[in-house]
């Protein structure tokens, strides 16, 4: 059987960097791309060394058009040709309401949260689409429940993002499903990561936890499972799907 060979965008810390660490011990090669912090990033390559796996940390902002091209030549290069693609970078911006938010915000949430993971689509298409000569292969889109909620007075400009994430996970989907291309995300509700803090609001998580159905916050190993249940062949009938793991949120 071939190697699996796996990108995960923003896989340096919180969810991204669970899901590089699970696809490491269910087999995968994993590209773990981070845009500056190399010491995250090298951590969890050598966590995935000293377990047996195979994996290297790349830079590359994926934002730019420029840096996703290097990105992509560089897993070529040192892994092998693609076959699977997380593509979890993203940001919120500062939490305000529409009326206080700045263009440079929108633009930096829209350039990483939207842009950046067509850019990565794209490049992914190109190596596993059997149209191009590769062998089919899954990407996984990491949307929000805040696509369906809406994020008011906090940063509804994230949530807007997010939805355009879903309609991108169904039409891709349904664009590449006869050339043995999987297209899935999924929704996490609130996890305990570092990017509630980088919004400007370290207590969000505290005041929102009553709002969440089964009481308690989630962990990034339990969106993990999700993202490697939705890449492996367990999948295999499932695209276009959209999975909320949320609590019930």
């Amino acid at each position: 059987m071939a190697e699996k060979i796996l990108l995960v965008t923003g896989g340096s810390r919180g969810i991204g960097a669970a899901i590089c660490r699970l696809a490491a011990k269910a087999g995968y090669a994993v590209a773990v791309n981070y845009r500056s912090d190399k010491a995250a990033a090298d951590s969890v390559v050598a966590e995935v060394e000293t377990a047996g796996g195979r994996a290297v940390a790349i830079a590359a902002d994926v934002a730019r058009e420029a840096d996703v091209l290097r990105l992509f030549a560089e897993v070529d290069r040192k892994l092998g040709r693609l076959t699977h693609l997380v593509n979890n970078a993203g940001i919120t911006g500062r939490g305000q309401r529409v009326d206080a938010v700045d263009a440079a915000t929108l633009e930096a949430v829209f350039d990483l949260n939207i842009l950046g993971p067509f850019l990565c689509a794209r490049e992914a298409v190109k190596r596993l689409s059997t149209l191009h000569g590769g062998s089919g292969g899954a990407i996984v889109n990491i949307s929000s429940v805040a696509s369906s909620l809406g994020s008011p007075g906090e940063y509804v400009w994230y949530a807007a993002s997010k939805g355009a994430i879903d309609s991108m996970t169904i039409g891709l989907a349904k664009e590449v499903a006869r050339e043995g291309i999987r297209v899935n995300a999924v929704a996490p509700g609130m996890v305990m990561t570092e990017i509630h803090a980088a919004s400007g609001d370290p207590g969000r998580v505290e005041r929102i936890r009553p709002t969440i159905p089964n009481g308690r916050i989630g962990e990034p190993e339990e969106i993990a499972e999700a993202v490697l249940f939705l890449l492996s062949d367990a999948a295999s009938y499932i695209t276009g799907s959209i999975l909320r793991v949320s609590g019930g949120r």
